[in-house]
């Protein structure tokens, strides 16, 4: 049962309870059965729990560093498309800022800070290794930058037809 909490803990600080949870609470699950079944006495049936709590424990933790690499690569991919997004937009701003309307401008120029913002959390949390919160982040940032392209897009003049 020792190994098995050994595991469970093991499991736990790989992000098994983020990344891998279904299995994790399993193992967890099957520690307490050990438990029960010690008090009642079956130390046989205390030992396969036990076992099968160490064993879902380690896939646990397996399962969560493939899942923990795939977020990572997943929030670094939104990151980078989310800075390049904000750094389209802000080219879009300087294009319509001189014939904008200051109020309808003062508005963009919030939402766009307020983008920069999220992408600063999702900057951070993704340097903490919290991958979660930083594809949330970078999710709230690009609802901003797209409200902002919206807003520019009915900002900038038409383009003009030449004639011939």
């Amino acid at each position: 049962m020792q190994d098995a909490q050994t595991a469970i803990d093991a499991a736990r600080a790989s992000g098994a309870d983020v990344y891998a949870a279904d299995e994790f609470r399993a193992s967890q699950e099957a520690l307490q059965h050990a438990q029960e079944a010690v008090g009642q006495r079956d130390y046989r049936l205390a030992l396969n729990h036990a076992l099968d709590s160490r064993e879902r424990a380690q896939d646990a933790a397996n399962a969560a560093k493939a899942a923990r690499d795939a977020a990572r690569a997943a929030a670094d991919r939104a990151l980078t498309d989310a800075r390049t997004a904000l750094l389209t937009a802000h080219t879009h701003l300087a294009s319509v800022e001189a014939h904008a309307n200051a109020k309808t401008l003062a508005t963009v120029k919030e939402t766009f800070a307020t983008a920069q913002d999220r992408l600063q959390e999702a900057g951070t949390a993704f340097a903490r290794e919290d991958y979660v919160t930083s594809t949330a982040a970078v999710t709230s940032a690009m609802e901003e930058i797209s409200s902002v392209n919206g807003t520019l897009d009915a900002l900038s003049p038409p383009a003009s037809r030449r004639r011939r």
